[in-house]
Protein backbone atom coordinates (compact mmCIF):
# COMPACT_ATOMS: atom_id res chain seq x y z
CA UNK A 1 0.00 0.00 0.00
CA UNK A 2 2.79 2.28 0.90
CA UNK A 3 4.57 1.50 -2.40
CA UNK A 4 1.39 2.27 -4.34
CA UNK A 5 1.03 5.69 -2.71
CA UNK A 6 4.69 6.45 -3.35
CA UNK A 7 4.26 5.53 -7.02
CA UNK A 8 1.28 7.80 -7.37
CA UNK A 9 3.11 10.75 -5.81
CA UNK A 10 6.11 10.14 -8.05
CA UNK A 11 3.92 10.12 -11.14
CA UNK A 12 2.30 13.37 -9.98
CA UNK A 13 5.73 14.96 -9.60
CA UNK A 14 6.83 13.78 -13.04
CA UNK A 15 3.58 15.05 -14.57
CA UNK A 16 4.03 18.44 -12.90
CA UNK A 17 7.62 18.69 -14.12
CA UNK A 18 6.51 17.75 -17.64
CA UNK A 19 3.82 20.47 -17.62
CA UNK A 20 6.30 23.03 -16.28
CA UNK A 21 8.84 22.08 -18.94
CA UNK A 22 6.18 22.37 -21.66
CA UNK A 23 5.13 25.81 -20.39
CA UNK A 24 8.74 27.03 -20.36
CA UNK A 25 9.26 25.78 -23.92
CA UNK A 26 6.10 27.56 -25.07
CA UNK A 27 7.21 30.82 -23.42
CA UNK A 28 10.64 30.47 -25.03
CA UNK A 29 9.03 29.82 -28.43
CA UNK A 30 6.80 32.92 -28.14
CA UNK A 31 9.79 35.02 -27.08
CA UNK A 32 11.91 33.85 -30.04
CA UNK A 33 9.02 34.46 -32.42
CA UNK A 34 8.60 38.04 -31.20
CA UNK A 35 12.34 38.68 -31.53
CA UNK A 36 12.35 37.36 -35.09
CA UNK A 37 9.35 39.53 -36.04
CA UNK A 38 11.04 42.59 -34.61
CA UNK A 39 14.24 41.84 -36.49
CA UNK A 40 12.33 41.58 -39.75
CA UNK A 41 10.78 45.05 -39.45
CA UNK A 42 12.48 47.52 -41.76
CA UNK A 43 14.27 50.30 -39.87
CA UNK A 44 12.45 53.61 -40.12
CA UNK A 45 13.99 56.99 -40.77
CA UNK A 46 15.45 58.73 -37.77
CA UNK A 47 13.01 61.54 -38.26
CA UNK A 48 9.92 59.37 -38.44
CA UNK A 49 9.01 59.97 -34.84
CA UNK A 50 8.57 63.67 -35.34
CA UNK A 51 7.76 63.88 -39.04
CA UNK A 52 4.49 62.72 -40.62
CA UNK A 53 4.40 59.93 -43.19
CA UNK A 54 4.38 60.54 -46.91
CA UNK A 55 0.64 59.93 -47.16
CA UNK A 56 0.00 63.09 -45.13
CA UNK A 57 2.28 65.37 -47.12
CA UNK A 58 -0.64 67.12 -48.81
CA UNK A 59 -2.26 67.90 -45.48
CA UNK A 60 0.59 69.54 -43.63
CA UNK A 61 4.12 70.72 -44.42
CA UNK A 62 6.94 68.34 -43.61
CA UNK A 63 10.64 69.10 -43.46
CA UNK A 64 12.85 66.06 -42.92
CA UNK A 65 15.64 66.14 -40.36
CA UNK A 66 19.03 65.56 -41.91
CA UNK A 67 20.47 63.31 -39.22
CA UNK A 68 19.39 61.08 -36.39
CA UNK A 69 20.63 63.58 -33.84
CA UNK A 70 18.17 66.39 -34.41
CA UNK A 71 18.46 69.39 -32.15
CA UNK A 72 16.49 68.88 -28.96
CA UNK A 73 15.90 72.58 -28.50
CA UNK A 74 15.62 75.52 -30.86
CA UNK A 75 17.89 77.49 -28.57
CA UNK A 76 20.86 75.12 -28.98
CA UNK A 77 22.75 74.19 -32.08
CA UNK A 78 23.63 70.48 -32.44
CA UNK A 79 27.00 69.53 -31.08
CA UNK A 80 29.55 68.03 -33.43
CA UNK A 81 30.06 64.27 -33.11
CA UNK A 82 32.91 62.18 -34.52
CA UNK A 83 31.29 62.13 -37.95
CA UNK A 84 31.18 65.90 -38.04
CA UNK A 85 34.76 66.13 -36.85
CA UNK A 86 35.84 63.99 -39.77
CA UNK A 87 33.92 66.27 -42.10
CA UNK A 88 35.61 69.26 -40.56
CA UNK A 89 39.04 67.79 -41.23
CA UNK A 90 38.12 67.01 -44.83
CA UNK A 91 36.79 70.54 -45.22
CA UNK A 92 39.97 71.99 -43.75
CA UNK A 93 42.18 70.13 -46.20
CA UNK A 94 40.05 71.28 -49.13
CA UNK A 95 40.85 74.87 -48.32
CA UNK A 96 44.50 74.45 -47.38
CA UNK A 97 45.95 72.21 -50.08
CA UNK A 98 47.18 73.06 -53.53
CA UNK A 99 44.73 73.58 -56.41
CA UNK A 100 45.20 69.97 -57.57
CA UNK A 101 44.79 68.57 -54.07
CA UNK A 102 41.79 70.82 -53.46
CA UNK A 103 40.14 69.53 -56.63
CA UNK A 104 40.66 65.94 -55.51
CA UNK A 105 39.32 66.72 -52.04
CA UNK A 106 36.29 68.42 -53.59
CA UNK A 107 35.59 65.33 -55.71
CA UNK A 108 35.89 63.15 -52.61
CA UNK A 109 33.63 65.40 -50.55
CA UNK A 110 30.98 65.73 -53.27
CA UNK A 111 31.12 62.04 -54.13
CA UNK A 112 30.48 60.97 -50.54
CA UNK A 113 26.76 61.44 -51.07
CA UNK A 114 26.59 58.72 -53.76
CA UNK A 115 27.60 56.09 -51.22
CA UNK A 116 25.01 57.37 -48.75
CA UNK A 117 22.23 57.16 -51.29
CA UNK A 118 23.11 53.66 -52.52
CA UNK A 119 23.59 52.17 -49.06
CA UNK A 120 20.80 53.87 -47.20
CA UNK A 121 18.26 53.81 -50.03
CA UNK A 122 16.69 57.15 -49.06
CA UNK A 123 15.17 59.69 -51.39
CA UNK A 124 17.38 62.24 -53.10
CA UNK A 125 16.23 64.94 -50.70
CA UNK A 126 17.03 62.87 -47.61
CA UNK A 127 20.38 61.83 -49.08
CA UNK A 128 21.19 65.46 -49.85
CA UNK A 129 20.57 66.57 -46.27
CA UNK A 130 22.69 63.67 -45.00
CA UNK A 131 25.63 64.71 -47.15
CA UNK A 132 28.67 66.07 -45.30
CA UNK A 133 28.32 69.43 -47.08
CA UNK A 134 24.98 69.91 -45.29
CA UNK A 135 26.33 68.84 -41.92
CA UNK A 136 29.40 71.02 -41.50
CA UNK A 137 30.18 71.78 -37.85
CA UNK A 138 29.38 75.20 -36.50
CA UNK A 139 31.36 77.00 -33.78
CA UNK A 140 29.79 76.66 -30.37
CA UNK A 141 27.37 79.63 -30.10
CA UNK A 142 28.20 82.13 -27.41
CA UNK A 143 25.81 84.33 -25.46
CA UNK A 144 25.98 87.16 -28.00
CA UNK A 145 25.43 84.83 -30.97
CA UNK A 146 21.70 84.50 -30.21
CA UNK A 147 19.38 87.23 -31.44
CA UNK A 148 17.07 86.87 -28.44
CA UNK A 149 17.22 84.92 -25.22
CA UNK A 150 15.03 84.27 -22.22
CA UNK A 151 16.21 85.96 -19.05
CA UNK A 152 17.81 83.61 -16.55
CA UNK A 153 17.07 83.74 -12.84
CA UNK A 154 20.40 85.47 -12.33
CA UNK A 155 19.38 88.18 -14.81
CA UNK A 156 16.11 88.65 -12.95
CA UNK A 157 17.88 88.93 -9.61
CA UNK A 158 20.26 91.55 -11.02
CA UNK A 159 17.33 93.53 -12.38
CA UNK A 160 15.56 93.35 -9.04
CA UNK A 161 18.59 94.60 -7.15
CA UNK A 162 19.24 97.42 -9.61
CA UNK A 163 15.68 98.64 -9.93
CA UNK A 164 14.61 97.73 -6.35
CA UNK A 165 11.15 96.84 -7.50
CA UNK A 166 10.42 94.58 -4.53
CA UNK A 167 7.27 92.52 -4.72
CA UNK A 168 6.24 93.87 -8.14
CA UNK A 169 9.17 92.28 -9.94
CA UNK A 170 9.12 88.95 -11.76
CA UNK A 171 10.51 86.42 -9.32
CA UNK A 172 9.06 83.10 -10.38
CA UNK A 173 7.99 81.23 -13.46
CA UNK A 174 4.40 81.16 -12.24
CA UNK A 175 4.12 84.91 -12.86
CA UNK A 176 5.06 84.65 -16.53
CA UNK A 177 1.46 84.56 -17.66
CA UNK A 178 -0.43 86.42 -20.35
CA UNK A 179 -2.62 89.17 -18.95
CA UNK A 180 -4.56 89.46 -22.20
CA UNK A 181 -8.29 88.81 -21.98
CA UNK A 182 -8.97 89.48 -25.63
CA UNK A 183 -11.57 87.14 -27.03
CA UNK A 184 -10.24 84.25 -29.04
CA UNK A 185 -6.64 84.12 -27.81
CA UNK A 186 -5.32 81.06 -26.02
CA UNK A 187 -4.79 81.23 -22.30
CA UNK A 188 -1.05 80.79 -21.97
CA UNK A 189 1.44 80.44 -19.18
CA UNK A 190 4.96 80.58 -20.59
CA UNK A 191 7.94 79.77 -18.39
CA UNK A 192 11.68 79.63 -19.00
CA UNK A 193 11.18 76.02 -20.12
CA UNK A 194 11.27 75.98 -23.93
CA UNK A 195 8.58 73.25 -23.94
CA UNK A 196 6.01 75.83 -22.84
CA UNK A 197 6.77 78.18 -25.75
CA UNK A 198 4.63 78.19 -28.91
CA UNK A 199 6.46 77.31 -32.17
CA UNK A 200 6.74 80.92 -33.35
CA UNK A 201 8.50 81.93 -30.12
CA UNK A 202 10.90 78.99 -30.37
CA UNK A 203 11.65 80.12 -33.93
CA UNK A 204 12.50 83.61 -32.69
CA UNK A 205 14.69 82.25 -29.90
CA UNK A 206 16.49 79.98 -32.38
CA UNK A 207 17.73 82.81 -34.64
CA UNK A 208 21.51 83.00 -34.44
CA UNK A 209 24.32 85.03 -35.93
CA UNK A 210 24.69 82.51 -38.78
CA UNK A 211 21.15 81.58 -39.84
CA UNK A 212 17.44 82.13 -39.26
CA UNK A 213 16.85 78.53 -38.27
CA UNK A 214 18.69 75.28 -37.82
CA UNK A 215 17.44 72.81 -40.42
CA UNK A 216 17.69 69.93 -37.91
CA UNK A 217 15.51 71.66 -35.35
CA UNK A 218 12.25 69.67 -34.91
CA UNK A 219 10.49 72.95 -34.15
CA UNK A 220 10.64 73.76 -37.88
CA UNK A 221 8.06 71.02 -38.51
CA UNK A 222 5.87 72.30 -35.68
CA UNK A 223 6.11 75.88 -36.92
CA UNK A 224 5.14 75.12 -40.49
CA UNK A 225 2.34 72.82 -39.33
CA UNK A 226 1.06 75.62 -37.09
CA UNK A 227 1.09 78.10 -39.99
CA UNK A 228 -0.88 75.67 -42.13
CA UNK A 229 -3.51 74.65 -39.59
CA UNK A 230 -3.93 77.29 -36.84
CA UNK A 231 -7.27 79.07 -36.70
CA UNK A 232 -7.06 82.58 -38.15
CA UNK A 233 -8.11 85.06 -35.48
CA UNK A 234 -7.51 88.36 -37.27
CA UNK A 235 -6.42 89.85 -40.58
CA UNK A 236 -5.35 93.42 -41.32
CA UNK A 237 -3.56 94.93 -44.30
CA UNK A 238 0.16 95.40 -43.76
CA UNK A 239 1.45 98.85 -44.53
CA UNK A 240 4.38 99.47 -46.85
CA UNK A 241 5.35 97.77 -50.08
CA UNK A 242 3.78 98.14 -53.47
CA UNK A 243 1.31 95.25 -53.52
CA UNK A 244 -1.38 93.76 -51.30
CA UNK A 245 -0.35 91.69 -48.29
CA UNK A 246 -2.06 90.95 -45.00
CA UNK A 247 -0.90 90.45 -41.44
CA UNK A 248 -2.56 87.35 -39.98
CA UNK A 249 -2.97 86.68 -36.24
CA UNK A 250 -3.36 83.27 -34.56
CA UNK A 251 -4.81 82.31 -31.15
CA UNK A 252 -1.35 81.42 -29.80
CA UNK A 253 -0.24 85.06 -30.37
CA UNK A 254 1.74 84.14 -33.47
CA UNK A 255 1.56 86.14 -36.68
CA UNK A 256 2.20 85.48 -40.36
CA UNK A 257 2.53 87.51 -43.54
CA UNK A 258 -0.08 86.51 -46.13
CA UNK A 259 0.33 86.95 -49.88
CA UNK A 260 -2.68 85.92 -51.98
CA UNK A 261 -2.89 84.14 -55.31
CA UNK A 262 -3.54 86.79 -57.99
CA UNK A 263 -2.96 84.80 -61.16
CA UNK A 264 -2.78 81.15 -62.24
CA UNK A 265 0.35 79.61 -60.79
CA UNK A 266 1.52 78.35 -64.19
CA UNK A 267 1.09 81.74 -65.89
CA UNK A 268 4.37 83.07 -67.29
CA UNK A 269 5.15 86.77 -67.07
CA UNK A 270 4.46 88.72 -70.25
CA UNK A 271 7.81 89.22 -71.97
CA UNK A 272 6.97 92.88 -72.66
CA UNK A 273 6.57 93.73 -68.96
CA UNK A 274 9.37 95.37 -66.99
CA UNK A 275 10.55 93.56 -63.85
CA UNK A 276 8.92 96.22 -61.65
CA UNK A 277 5.53 95.89 -63.38
CA UNK A 278 4.86 92.26 -62.52
CA UNK A 279 2.47 90.68 -60.02
CA UNK A 280 3.84 89.07 -56.90
CA UNK A 281 3.18 85.33 -56.69
CA UNK A 282 2.21 83.36 -53.61
CA UNK A 283 3.88 80.20 -54.96
CA UNK A 284 7.11 82.13 -55.58
CA UNK A 285 7.36 82.91 -51.87
CA UNK A 286 6.90 79.23 -51.04
CA UNK A 287 9.35 78.00 -53.68
CA UNK A 288 11.96 80.60 -52.65
CA UNK A 289 11.95 79.25 -49.09
CA UNK A 290 12.49 75.70 -50.32
CA UNK A 291 15.26 76.71 -52.75
CA UNK A 292 17.05 78.76 -50.09
CA UNK A 293 16.96 75.70 -47.81
CA UNK A 294 18.25 73.38 -50.53
CA UNK A 295 21.20 75.71 -51.12
CA UNK A 296 22.05 75.47 -47.42
CA UNK A 297 21.50 79.19 -46.72
CA UNK A 298 18.57 79.08 -44.25
CA UNK A 299 18.04 82.82 -44.63
CA UNK A 300 14.36 82.98 -45.66
CA UNK A 301 11.71 82.73 -42.92
CA UNK A 302 9.65 79.50 -43.15
CA UNK A 303 6.79 79.78 -45.64
CA UNK A 304 3.87 77.42 -46.28
CA UNK A 305 0.92 77.39 -48.64
CA UNK A 306 -2.63 77.29 -47.36
CA UNK A 307 -6.17 77.21 -48.74
CA UNK A 308 -8.31 79.74 -46.83
CA UNK A 309 -11.90 80.96 -46.92
CA UNK A 310 -11.98 84.60 -48.00
CA UNK A 311 -15.29 85.23 -46.24
CA UNK A 312 -14.87 83.52 -42.88
CA UNK A 313 -11.08 83.87 -42.47
CA UNK A 314 -10.56 87.41 -43.75
CA UNK A 315 -13.73 89.43 -44.20
CA UNK A 316 -15.47 88.31 -41.01
CA UNK A 317 -12.42 88.57 -38.75
CA UNK A 318 -10.75 91.75 -40.00
CA UNK A 319 -10.77 94.89 -37.86
CA UNK A 320 -9.27 96.91 -40.71
CA UNK A 321 -12.14 99.12 -41.90
CA UNK A 322 -10.25 100.25 -44.98
CA UNK A 323 -9.67 96.64 -46.00
CA UNK A 324 -13.27 95.56 -45.29
CA UNK A 325 -14.58 98.36 -47.50
CA UNK A 326 -12.91 96.80 -50.55
CA UNK A 327 -14.81 93.48 -50.48
CA UNK A 328 -17.36 92.78 -53.19
CA UNK A 329 -19.06 89.89 -54.96
CA UNK A 330 -18.04 89.41 -58.59
CA UNK A 331 -20.62 88.94 -61.40
CA UNK A 332 -20.07 85.16 -61.23
CA UNK A 333 -20.55 85.02 -57.46
CA UNK A 334 -16.93 84.93 -56.25
CA UNK A 335 -15.98 86.80 -53.08
CA UNK A 336 -13.30 89.39 -53.94
CA UNK A 337 -11.33 92.21 -52.34
CA UNK A 338 -8.49 94.46 -53.44
CA UNK A 339 -7.24 96.43 -50.43
CA UNK A 340 -5.32 99.69 -50.57
CA UNK A 341 -1.74 99.80 -51.86
CA UNK A 342 0.51 101.61 -54.33
CA UNK A 343 0.04 99.21 -57.26
CA UNK A 344 -2.56 96.67 -58.32
CA UNK A 345 -5.09 97.52 -55.60
CA UNK A 346 -8.26 98.27 -57.54
CA UNK A 347 -11.39 96.61 -58.85
CA UNK A 348 -9.41 95.89 -62.04
CA UNK A 349 -6.91 93.80 -60.04
CA UNK A 350 -8.98 92.01 -57.39
CA UNK A 351 -8.11 88.98 -55.28
CA UNK A 352 -10.96 86.50 -55.65
CA UNK A 353 -11.95 83.20 -54.10
CA UNK A 354 -13.47 80.26 -56.00
CA UNK A 355 -16.08 81.21 -54.84
CA UNK A 356 -14.66 81.55 -51.31
CA UNK A 357 -11.55 79.33 -51.40
CA UNK A 358 -8.27 81.18 -52.00
CA UNK A 359 -4.67 79.96 -52.21
CA UNK A 360 -2.23 82.00 -50.14
CA UNK A 361 1.31 81.86 -48.81
CA UNK A 362 1.94 82.35 -45.10
CA UNK A 363 5.42 83.39 -43.94
CA UNK A 364 6.51 83.30 -40.32
CA UNK A 365 7.04 86.80 -39.00
CA UNK A 366 10.41 87.90 -37.70
CA UNK A 367 10.70 89.30 -34.15
CA UNK A 368 9.18 92.72 -33.64
CA UNK A 369 11.50 95.60 -34.51
CA UNK A 370 11.29 96.87 -30.93
CA UNK A 371 12.93 93.62 -29.77
CA UNK A 372 15.25 92.93 -32.71
CA UNK A 373 15.90 96.05 -34.84
CA UNK A 374 16.94 95.45 -38.43
CA UNK A 375 18.99 97.62 -40.74
CA UNK A 376 18.06 98.06 -44.38
CA UNK A 377 20.90 98.25 -46.92
CA UNK A 378 20.64 99.46 -50.48
CA UNK A 379 22.10 96.84 -52.78
CA UNK A 380 25.16 98.05 -54.76
CA UNK A 381 23.72 96.17 -57.74
CA UNK A 382 20.29 97.75 -57.41
CA UNK A 383 18.54 98.34 -60.73
CA UNK A 384 17.58 101.81 -61.91
CA UNK A 385 13.84 101.02 -61.86
CA UNK A 386 13.54 103.12 -64.98
CA UNK A 387 12.35 102.33 -68.49
CA UNK A 388 15.19 104.33 -70.04
CA UNK A 389 18.13 104.63 -67.60
CA UNK A 390 20.77 102.10 -66.62
CA UNK A 391 22.39 101.72 -63.24
CA UNK A 392 26.13 102.37 -62.84
CA UNK A 393 27.00 98.67 -62.55
CA UNK A 394 25.29 98.03 -65.88
CA UNK A 395 27.62 100.50 -67.62
CA UNK A 396 30.91 99.86 -65.81
CA UNK A 397 32.37 96.30 -65.98
CA UNK A 398 34.96 97.23 -63.28
CA UNK A 399 32.23 98.39 -60.91
CA UNK A 400 33.12 95.74 -58.31
CA UNK A 401 36.55 97.32 -57.72
CA UNK A 402 34.72 100.32 -56.28
CA UNK A 403 32.41 98.16 -54.19
CA UNK A 404 35.35 96.23 -52.70
CA UNK A 405 36.77 99.47 -51.34
CA UNK A 406 33.47 100.58 -49.82
CA UNK A 407 32.38 99.59 -46.28
CA UNK A 408 31.01 97.11 -45.34
CA UNK A 409 32.12 95.23 -48.48
CA UNK A 410 35.82 95.90 -47.87
CA UNK A 411 36.03 93.41 -45.01
CA UNK A 412 34.24 90.46 -43.44
CA UNK A 413 31.85 88.26 -45.40
CA UNK A 414 29.43 90.87 -46.71
CA UNK A 415 30.60 90.62 -50.33
CA UNK A 416 30.29 86.83 -50.56
CA UNK A 417 26.98 87.06 -48.68
CA UNK A 418 25.73 89.34 -51.45
CA UNK A 419 27.01 86.93 -54.11
CA UNK A 420 25.16 84.07 -52.37
CA UNK A 421 22.00 86.15 -52.69
CA UNK A 422 22.73 86.87 -56.36
CA UNK A 423 23.06 83.13 -57.06
CA UNK A 424 19.72 82.49 -55.35
CA UNK A 425 18.05 85.30 -57.30
CA UNK A 426 19.45 84.11 -60.63
CA UNK A 427 18.24 80.55 -60.07
CA UNK A 428 14.69 81.77 -59.45
CA UNK A 429 14.92 84.73 -61.88
CA UNK A 430 14.25 87.45 -59.30
CA UNK A 431 15.25 90.88 -60.64
CA UNK A 432 13.59 92.82 -57.82
CA UNK A 433 16.36 92.82 -55.20
CA UNK A 434 16.83 96.52 -54.50
CA UNK A 435 17.46 96.30 -50.73
CA UNK A 436 18.38 93.68 -48.15
CA UNK A 437 18.31 93.62 -44.35
CA UNK A 438 20.44 92.45 -41.43
CA UNK A 439 19.89 92.29 -37.69
CA UNK A 440 21.49 95.29 -36.02
CA UNK A 441 22.64 93.29 -33.00
CA UNK A 442 25.17 91.33 -35.03
CA UNK A 443 26.69 94.30 -36.86
CA UNK A 444 28.45 93.32 -40.09
CA UNK A 445 29.35 89.81 -38.92
CA UNK A 446 26.13 88.07 -39.85
CA UNK A 447 24.02 86.75 -42.72
CA UNK A 448 21.72 88.69 -45.04
CA UNK A 449 17.96 88.23 -44.81
CA UNK A 450 16.54 87.01 -48.13
CA UNK A 451 13.11 88.63 -47.81
CA UNK A 452 10.34 89.51 -50.28
CA UNK A 453 10.67 87.00 -53.13
CA UNK A 454 7.20 87.39 -54.67
CA UNK A 455 8.49 88.42 -58.10
CA UNK A 456 10.57 85.29 -58.55
CA UNK A 457 9.72 82.38 -60.86
CA UNK A 458 7.95 84.62 -63.35
CA UNK A 459 9.60 83.31 -66.54
CA UNK A 460 10.97 79.87 -67.22
CA UNK A 461 11.67 80.31 -70.92
CA UNK A 462 14.22 83.11 -70.48
CA UNK A 463 17.19 83.59 -68.15
CA UNK A 464 18.42 86.98 -66.97
CA UNK A 465 22.25 86.90 -66.85
CA UNK A 466 22.48 90.43 -65.43
CA UNK A 467 21.33 89.06 -62.05
CA UNK A 468 24.74 87.36 -61.80
CA UNK A 469 26.60 90.66 -62.18
CA UNK A 470 28.03 90.55 -58.62
CA UNK A 471 29.57 87.12 -59.32
CA UNK A 472 30.75 88.01 -62.84
CA UNK A 473 32.32 91.33 -61.87
CA UNK A 474 33.81 90.34 -58.49
CA UNK A 475 34.75 86.74 -59.27
CA UNK A 476 34.35 85.65 -55.66
CA UNK A 477 32.26 82.83 -54.22
CA UNK A 478 32.13 80.86 -51.00
CA UNK A 479 33.72 77.44 -51.20
CA UNK A 480 30.76 75.87 -49.36
CA UNK A 481 28.34 77.49 -51.80
CA UNK A 482 30.33 76.34 -54.82
CA UNK A 483 30.60 72.76 -53.54
CA UNK A 484 26.87 72.59 -52.91
CA UNK A 485 26.15 73.95 -56.39
CA UNK A 486 28.40 71.29 -57.91
CA UNK A 487 26.70 68.65 -55.80
CA UNK A 488 23.26 69.78 -56.99
CA UNK A 489 24.42 69.51 -60.60
CA UNK A 490 25.08 65.77 -60.25
CA UNK A 491 22.39 63.34 -61.48
CA UNK A 492 22.13 61.75 -58.02
CA UNK A 493 21.31 65.13 -56.44
CA UNK A 494 19.82 67.02 -59.41
CA UNK A 495 18.45 70.38 -58.25
CA UNK A 496 15.16 69.99 -60.09
CA UNK A 497 14.59 66.58 -58.50
CA UNK A 498 15.23 67.62 -54.90
CA UNK A 499 13.24 70.83 -55.46
CA UNK A 500 10.29 68.84 -56.77
CA UNK A 501 10.48 66.51 -53.79
CA UNK A 502 10.80 69.34 -51.30
CA UNK A 503 7.84 71.28 -52.75
CA UNK A 504 5.71 68.13 -52.65
CA UNK A 505 5.80 68.44 -48.84
CA UNK A 506 3.80 71.70 -48.89
CA UNK A 507 0.03 71.48 -48.26
CA UNK A 508 -0.82 73.25 -51.53
CA UNK A 509 1.06 70.60 -53.50
CA UNK A 510 -2.04 68.45 -53.01
CA UNK A 511 -3.99 70.96 -55.12
CA UNK A 512 -1.44 71.27 -57.93
CA UNK A 513 2.38 71.36 -58.26
CA UNK A 514 3.74 74.62 -56.89
CA UNK A 515 6.22 74.91 -59.77
CA UNK A 516 5.59 73.64 -63.29
CA UNK A 517 8.05 71.27 -64.94
CA UNK A 518 9.43 74.05 -67.22
CA UNK A 519 10.32 76.06 -64.08
CA UNK A 520 12.03 73.03 -62.54
CA UNK A 521 13.99 72.39 -65.74
CA UNK A 522 15.02 76.05 -65.75
CA UNK A 523 16.66 75.54 -62.35
CA UNK A 524 19.03 72.94 -63.81
CA UNK A 525 19.80 75.13 -66.81
CA UNK A 526 20.53 78.17 -64.65
CA UNK A 527 22.65 76.15 -62.25
CA UNK A 528 24.84 75.09 -65.17
CA UNK A 529 25.16 78.79 -66.14
CA UNK A 530 26.33 79.71 -62.62
CA UNK A 531 29.01 77.02 -62.71
CA UNK A 532 30.13 78.23 -66.15
CA UNK A 533 30.56 81.77 -64.79
CA UNK A 534 32.61 80.43 -61.87
CA UNK A 535 34.77 78.41 -64.26
CA UNK A 536 35.36 81.49 -66.42
CA UNK A 537 36.43 83.40 -63.32
CA UNK A 538 38.80 80.60 -62.29
CA UNK A 539 40.37 80.67 -65.75
CA UNK A 540 41.16 84.36 -65.28
CA UNK A 541 41.86 84.67 -61.54
CA UNK A 542 43.63 82.62 -58.90
CA UNK A 543 41.69 83.82 -55.84
CA UNK A 544 38.10 83.17 -56.86
CA UNK A 545 37.13 80.82 -54.01
CA UNK A 546 36.61 82.24 -50.54
CA UNK A 547 37.40 79.62 -47.91
CA UNK A 548 34.69 79.96 -45.27
CA UNK A 549 35.95 77.43 -42.73
CA UNK A 550 36.51 80.28 -40.26
CA UNK A 551 34.58 82.82 -42.29
CA UNK A 552 34.06 85.42 -39.59
CA UNK A 553 37.78 85.70 -38.99
CA UNK A 554 38.73 86.16 -42.65
CA UNK A 555 38.42 89.01 -45.07
CA UNK A 556 37.87 88.78 -48.83
CA UNK A 557 40.31 91.06 -50.63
Amino acid sequence: MMRQNLGRSTRSIYLSLACLSLALHLLLAFFCLSVLQTACVLPTSSSSSSIPKADTLHRQPVFHASSSSAASSSHKLPTSDKHHKLNSNTWHHVGKGSLGEAAEQEKTLIGAGKVIQKVKGHSKLEALFRHPLYNLPRPEPQKDDWLLRVKTREDVKETESEEEEGDDSISSDSQWQSASEEQGYDKVSWTRDVKTHPPWLRFHLGISRWELYNRKDPNLVQLTHSLATQRILGAVQKTGGTQLKLLISFPNYGQALLKPMKQPRDAETNENLFYFSDFERHNAEIAAFHLDRLLGFNRIPPVVGRLINVTTEIREVTTDHRLSSTFFTSPVGNMCFYGLCEYYCSTEHPVCGQPHALEVSLAAMLPDLSLAPRRSWRSPWRRAYSRTKLAQWEKDPTYCDTVKQTPPYNQGTRLVDLIDMAVLDFLMSNMDRHHYETFEKFGNETFLLHLDNGRAFGRHSRDEPSILAPLQQCCRIRRSTLLRLRLLSLPSFRLSDVMRESLAQDPLAGVAPLLSEPHLSALDRRLASVLQVVQACQDQHSDVIYDDLDEYDQQPD
